[in-house]
Parts: C-alpha cells; sequence; structure tokens
C-alpha cells in the first residue's frame, strides 16, 4: 500500500462482522473485531482464520505446546452486520452535525 495516503476503513475495532469468504464463511453469524491494521488492510476476527502455533518452553511459558488463536484476515472478506436486518452490510459514509457517520445501506440506520 502507498504511504502517500492513508486508507480509510468502514470497519472500526469493536464492530460486528460477518465472514463473508473462506474456511469461516457464515453470513448469518456476527463476530467483533478485536483489532485492525490498517497498514496491511487486515482485521483481527474473533473466531477467525484460527491458526496453531508451536511454542518452546520458556521462563513465561514453562510447558510450551500447541497454542490456537486467530491470524488476520484481509478486509474484504467481512462485511459489516446490520442487527436491523440480521444480514451483513455495504456502508455509506455522511456528515451530520459536522460529525463523519457511518450508515447502513440496508436498513438506512446509523451504525454505533
Amino acid at each position: 500500500m502507498s504511504n502517500r495516503f492513508k486508507a480509510k476503513f468502514s470497519i472500526k475495532k469493536g464492530d460486528s462482522v460477518v465472514v463473508i469468504t473462506g474456511d469461516d464463511k457464515d453470513l448469518t453469524k456476527p463476530r467483533k473485531v478485536l483489532e485492525v491494521y490498517p497498514e496491511e488492510s487486515r482485521l483481527l476476527v474473533e473466531g477467525a482464520n484460527i491458526i496453531t502455533k508451536h511454542t518452546k518452553p520458556s521462563a513465561q511459558n514453562t510447558r510450551g505446546g500447541i497454542v490456537k488463536k486467530e491470524a488476520p484476515i484481509h478486509i474484504s472478506n467481512v462485511m459489516l452486520w446490520d442487527a436491523k436486518k440480521g444480514t451483513g452490510t455495504k456502508v455509506k459514509r455522511s456528515r451530520e452535525g459536522g460529525k463523519l457517520v457511518r450508515i447502513s445501506k440496508k436498513s438506512g440506520e446509523a451504525i454505533k
């Protein structure tokens, strides 16, 4: 991604999203966004893209072993959850009272 312009995404930390592609695809199950990485256009979604990491024993982790954790997925593989309609939705941005507000295209409601 270019260093000249900072990417603007309609998904933020704490939002509910649905995974629309990949192994964890489920268009009816909303999941929470744990972290957003705008430089890589990726985000960490709760319960999606689970990887197994093999860890050696260390001072903090004396046992070591296999750890399951979420890995980041590309932002294009998720869609914002519209609670009113119960599906994923696209988002448009508009100004209301000098503030930028995200609005669901399916229901027309503002996203908190």
